[in-house]
């Protein structure tokens, strides 16, 4: 093989059996991250790699199907081994997720994506897609009271767009406003209501599920967007967590919680308006914030751990009980 076969060969075999990430492949081919993904797309289109898929034989999950039924979703249900951490744990859900979100991205799409620690984690197992037309936008503010928030937020979405070709557009507020009436005001400049109006064209939606307490913290929790008060008034009106920093109860509520009128990411009734919206979520100390969103009807599917799954059905039974 010459030198540019064994580069197409050396990428495939790194990210396909391998399960490396494109950052991985790029540091020890010492290549760009753009060059690991043009070599993935060479070796798809020349043979290289060839995919087939078979439909499994075996019973569907008994805890997917019960989700289903209680909650309207596609629950994807991730096997993970007991006692892992729950940095493992993540790693494999989310590589179920990226998966998903890669089959399910195509032509002439707008994206939109949340961000945070599970975003973080999807985007390094994007399956890279030739298509057109695509734009990735993002749903919620970024910025805190001491930072910018790009460098995290921009490493997603530079990531998520880079798999599918996508142009992409950020989202220029901060995560949560100083003062509702400032909020109002934002919302009628014109370069945020082109932002907002791109919402409303979302095809398919990507977000995780926020916990107030978990071993990996969610980081809109951990880097600075919340002073105490603002921790004391969420444990104050029972929040368990957030979707897209929008904040809810485990019982899904979430319109009359006071910090939700200085929040910049669209809400569970926004995201209801989105054909389909994917949920990832990893951990058991999510359980209760996981519930919330269920029962908010903030998602179509859900890519969640089998533990975690189990949790949320004995907080279900536990209720009802």
């Amino acid at each position: 093989m010459n030198e540019r076969s064994d580069q197409l060969y050396s990428a495939a075999s790194l990210y396909y059996v391998q399960g490396e990430t494109m950052e991985s492949i790029a540091h020890q081919l010492q290549v760009s991250r753009s060059t690991v993904s043009r070599l993935l797309k060479e070796a798809r289109d020349s043979g290289v790699v060839q995919i087939t898929l078979a439909r499994p034989s075996g019973p569907r999950s008994p805890l997917g199907d019960a989700l289903g039924r209680m909650f309207g979703v596609r629950a994807h249900i991730v096997a993970v081994r007991d006692g892992v951490s729950d940095v493992t744990r993540l790693e494999s859900v989310a590589r179920t997720a990226g998966s998903l979100i890669s089959d399910a991205v195509h032509d002439d799409m707008v994206i939109g994506t949340a961000w945070g620690t599970t975003l973080a984690s999807v985007v390094q197992h994007l399956r890279p897609r030739d298509v057109r037309g695509t734009t990735v936008v993002q749903m919620n503010g970024g910025a805190s009271p001491t930072s910018s928030g790009l460098p995290h937020v921009g490493a997603i979405m530079t990531q998520l767009a880079d798999a599918f070709g996508s142009g992409f557009v950020h989202f220029p507020v901060p995560t949560f406003f100083d003062y509702a009436e400032t909020k109002q005001a934002m919302w009628r400049e014109r370069s945020v209501q082109n932002v907002v109006d791109l919402h409303g064209r979302i095809d398919l939606a990507l977000f995780g599920v926020g916990a107030l307490d978990a071993e990996l913290p969610s980081h809109v929790y951990s880097a600075g967007y919340l002073d105490e008060t603002d921790m004391r008034q969420l444990r104050e009106q029972r929040v368990v967590g957030d979707v897209n920093t929008v904040f809810l109860r485990e019982d899904g509520s979430w319109a009359d919680i006071p910090i939700n009128a200085r929040a910049s990411g669209m809400t569970p009734r926004d995201l209801q308006r989105i054909g389909r919206r994917i949920c990832i979520v990893a951990g058991v100390a999510k359980a209760a914030p996981l519930l919330g969103a269920l029962r908010a009807r903030v998602a179509t599917d859900l890519v969640v751990d089998e533990a975690t799954a189990r949790a949320v059905l004995a907080r279900v039974q536990h209720t009802q009980a």
